[in-house]
């Protein structure tokens, strides 16, 4: 089978991504030497340069990479939910369970995750979306929406950094999920038995998830 010049390509470029996902496991990606970059995934130099000019190229790439996995996750899992304070919760369901399934990536994104809080970050757009929805339908009492958004983000990106530190079971990861559903959702100021609802079955599906 013959292999054209654009698969070697490709393939070169996912060697480079795996390499630096392995790679910023113990540290930041400014903190990694390109040669070593370029050892791990067993590539020329020039071929890094190649196919991200330089650093801030490569932290680009990275970020692009796990941003579209999780968008696309979220995106799936909410397909036809219309309820707000659901999709809220389906978010961070799936953002819970990419951590588990995806340790590596999930670390290198917390490493990255600088102007994350900013309101043009692309992660956020579907929190927008989702608390500004809330906010309309009177489910959260919420003063300010870019409060609230903070608020979610802070909770969220705190489950998953915990999930990859301390490498927890999905039992558990669904546990904290629940916990955290219960918390967030009541700090919100939604109703206490919808959010009770919510969180135990939204804990439940984590649990099960394959």
């Amino acid at each position: 089978m013959q292999h054209t010049k654009s698969d070697r390509a490709a393939r070169t470029r996912d060697a480079l991504l795996s390499a630096g996902f392995d790679l910023m496991l113990d540290r930041s990606v400014d903190a990694i030497p390109i040669d070593d970059l370029v050892a791990a995934a067993g590539v020329g130099k020039g071929s890094f340069f190649n196919h991200f000019g330089d650093k801030e190229g490569f932290k680009a790439a990275l970020a692009i990479e796990v941003r579209g996995e999780i968008e696309t996750k979220i995106t799936t899992a909410n397909l036809g939910v219309t309820e707000p304070l659901e999709r809220l919760a389906g978010g961070m369901r799936e953002v819970t369970d990419y951590a588990l399934k995806n340790r590596k990536r999930t670390i290198s994104m917390l490493r990255m995750m600088v102007g994350s809080t900013g309101k043009e970050y692309p992660l956020n757009e579907g929190v927008r979306a989702d608390i500004a929805m809330c906010a309309d339908a009177k489910l959260i009492r919420a003063k300010s929406e870019q409060a609230a958004i903070l608020y979610w983000l802070g909770l969220c990106t705190a489950l998953i950094t915990h999930v990859v530190e301390v490498d927890l079971s999905r039992e558990k990861a669904a546990a904290f999920l629940g916990e955290f559903l219960t918390s967030g959702l009541s700090g919100l100021g939604a109703d206490e038995t919808v959010t009770r609802d919510i969180a135990e079955r939204f804990s439940r599906q984590l649990s099960i998830g394959s």
